[in-house]
């Protein structure tokens, strides 16, 4: 096959994909507890958003940033909204384009004094160079190695660590990559502790914050950001999965003294922002609002119920809203192969954690469904 091998793809000839089901050209019917990992958030091929996406394409499909698209502006304007701040944007086409942006607005104010960015153990910021400089998997970042220089990792919710690395270093620091739910890390929230140290060592040595909400962020968790359920106050966020409705799209915030992150020249994209994806997006940021309670509470019921059940194979169940996680207490290689067999699609982490990360409007016999077949698993 004339395809570079680098995913393990499900052994499905695919049909469809409609709200929180993919179908086989068999017939068969499979549920998506995972979203396209977080990217379809209103469901596979939402019937609204659909006709969104048609006439943008009807109007246009691609310009160039030598034309201004009201969609973009509209939707920058929407997103510094939600965060209560002034600020900018600047539109990616993917999440790691968004980290990188950040990098480079960060690297730009480095100075002989002040160099050293700080990321965290399990944290997952993308795969390109820079990105890689402050991801938390060694084992994606040590065969490009070396990366960018003064990039230190630190332990994820280690106060000790954390204590001990300012104290010798604050005055160095420069900047802090923080995903405050860790997604490919294992679906772990930031402790209330460690937040306030981090944001009480921003206090003191007024480091640049960077939010990596690229997972958690749009309502995944019940709030806009995920950032907000633990008082972190970024100076930079970044976006991308489902903000464009499926189509490809981030997007980087610069707040307040951050906002005039580049001059004119100094960052640019072909594609970004696509005019079909800005109108997914405008879709998307319309109608997250809507849905936020709704988030909550059906993230608690899908930790009640399975707390209830009790299952002896389950250590932990973890996470916010819909964005969970279910670690196991030895490992199984073989979850997504019981999953196939039920009718159920797993995103399994390290053979141990199940990631659930379902359509944010997933319906109550949905989600049902989604739990009876777990425990068939589980059991």
């Amino acid at each position: 096959m004339s395809l570079l091998k680098m995913y393990d793809a499900f052994p499905l000839k695919l049909e469809k994909a409609e709200g929180c089901y993919i179908y086989d050209q068999n017939g068969n019917k499979y549920l998506d507890t995972f979203a396209g990992i977080g990217v379809v958030n209103f469901g596979h091929s939402n019937l609204e958003l659909l006709e969104v996406l048609k006439a943008k394409m009807s109007r246009y499909m691609h310009l160039s940033n030598f034309f201004l698209d009201e969609d973009a502006v509209e939707i920058a304007e929407k997103l510094i909204s939600f965060t209560g701040k002034n600020g900018t944007v600047y539109f990616t086409n993917s999440g790691t384009e968004a980290t990188e942006a950040a990098l480079k607005a960060v690297k730009k104010r480095v100075t002989a004094k002040r160099n050293k960015i700080v990321y965290f153990e399990n944290a997952f910021h993308g795969r390109t160079l820079g990105a890689l400089s402050v991801n938390g998997f060694k084992n994606l970042r040590e065969p490009f190695e070396p990366l960018i220089p003064n990039t230190i990792e630190l332990k994820f919710n280690d106060i000790e660590t954390l204590t001990q690395y300012f104290q010798t270093f604050g005055e160095e620091t420069l900047a802090v990559f923080v995903e405050p739910i860790l997604g490919s890390g294992g679906l772990i929230p930031i402790t209330q502790e460690f937040a306030y140290a981090i944001e009480s060592y921003k206090e003191k040595y007024n480091f640049i914050l960077v939010c990596d909400e690229i997972q958690a962020g749009l309502g995944r968790t019940g709030k806009i950001f995920s950032h907000q359920h633990f008082n972190l106050n970024p100076n930079i966020i970044t976006l991308a999965k489902s903000l464009g409705g499926g189509l490809p799209l981030g997007a980087t915030l610069f707040l307040e003294n951050i906002s005039q992150a580049f001059e004119k020249g100094e960052h640019g994209s072909t594609f970004a922002p696509n005019p079909v994806a800005l109108a997914g997006a405008k879709f998307v940021l319309t109608h997250i609002p809507d849905v936020l309670e709704s988030v909550k509470e059906k993230g608690e019921s899908i930790i009640n119920w399975l707390q209830n059940k009790n299952f002896e194979k389950v250590k932990d169940i973890r996470g916010k809203g819909l964005m969970l996680g279910i670690e196991l207490k030895e490992e199984d290689p073989h979850l997504k192969e019981k999953g196939l067999e039920v009718g159920l699609l797993l995103n399994v982490l390290k053979n141990k954690i199940i990631r659930l990360l379902p359509p944010l409007t997933i319906k109550t016999e949905e989600i049902q469904e989604m739990l009876n077949k777990l425990e068939l698993i589980l059991s």
